[in-house]
């Protein structure tokens, strides 16, 4: 019997990382199925994730000599690293104002296998009779209205259902509030957020090298890390969608509805399995 791993690794770049990598795990008694590896020249820094399996049996002793091996490299690679079973399913919590496209697309990914993960709890500063969604199920239901004056009390009930419920992973699926700064720091590299336009706006000269800069993956909607800067953390997915001069307002609605769904299910897909790395204000996604 076997069972799979995910083993993700960033570190600062030197030669033979991936040899000694891999050779940890196969020392362990590891058979890799996937690899997938990147060197980033500008910031010196190199990201892997690794997919194996392991005989059910040696599974504990495999681990604890990989971990073991892996802390030895922290202080010398500057070295990240997580390591977990490849069917886990991460619990997640979703936030939403009124419009519900895309929380919806979210719910119904998941209920169909799509997502592998577990809704723990939806947070709105709308009560449920606002949305247009019927298909909660037992999923739990927080309606915290929040103002500028109610923000930091607003923002502490969220953290706390955060912390009761175990979420790895935060999603602003269209939730139409401006987060403080502070909770920025504290959601930082598990908050995901879709914005319906394209980011970022480059101005000025040399657009092309702020766009290198700032990793752009297309033009169109975009879902990116959550950070202080608003609406230009790390760029996760992005795309585009055509218009023409015969389209409508409708039309138009329509279309950035659907492009939003399918960015940020592409998002939150690759942050499950996984495959967002960051680097700087950028990010590696395999």
């Amino acid at each position: 019997m076997t069972r799979s791993w995910i083993l993700t690794l960033s570190c600062r770049d030197e030669p033979g990382l991936v040899t000694r990598f891999t050779r940890l795990i196969f020392e362990g008694g590891g058979n890799i199925r996937e690899a997938q590896q990147f060197n980033a020249r500008d910031t010196g820094r190199f990201f892997m994730r690794v997919v194996f399996e392991t005989a059910g049996p040696a599974d504990a002793a495999m681990r604890a000599a990989l971990e073991e091996a892996l802390n030895a490299f922290e202080s010398r690679l500057e070295l990240t690293w997580g390591l977990r079973p490849l069917g886990h399913r991460k619990r997640v919590l979703m936030m939403v104002s009124r419009l519900d496209h895309c929380l919806g697309d979210l719910l119904y990914r998941m209920r169909i296998g799509e997502l592998p993960m577990d809704v723990v709890g939806i947070v709105s500063n709308h009560p449920k009779s606002a949305l247009n969604l019927t298909t909660f199920g037992d999923i739990p239901y927080h309606h915290l209205p929040v103002t500028a004056a109610t923000k930091p009390a607003q923002e502490s009930a969220v953290r706390g259902i955060i912390e009761d419920s175990g979420a790895e992973l935060v999603v602003l699926a269209r939730y139409m509030q401006v987060l403080s700064g502070d909770f920025c720091d504290y959601l930082a590299g598990r908050c995901v957020n879709i914005h319906h336009s394209f980011l970022p706006g480059f101005k000025g000269a040399r657009p092309y090298h702020q766009a290198f800069e700032r990793g752009v993956k297309m033009i169109g909607a975009t879902a990116h890390f959550v950070t202080r800067d608003l609406d230009e953390g790390p760029i996760i997915a992005q795309a585009v969608e055509a218009i023409s001069h015969a389209d409508s307002i409708e039309d138009l609605t329509r279309k950035g509805r659907n492009i939003e769904q399918r960015v940020l299910s592409t998002a939150v897909t690759a942050l499950l399995e996984d495959r967002v790395f960051l680097n700087g204000d950028r990010t590696v996604v395999f």
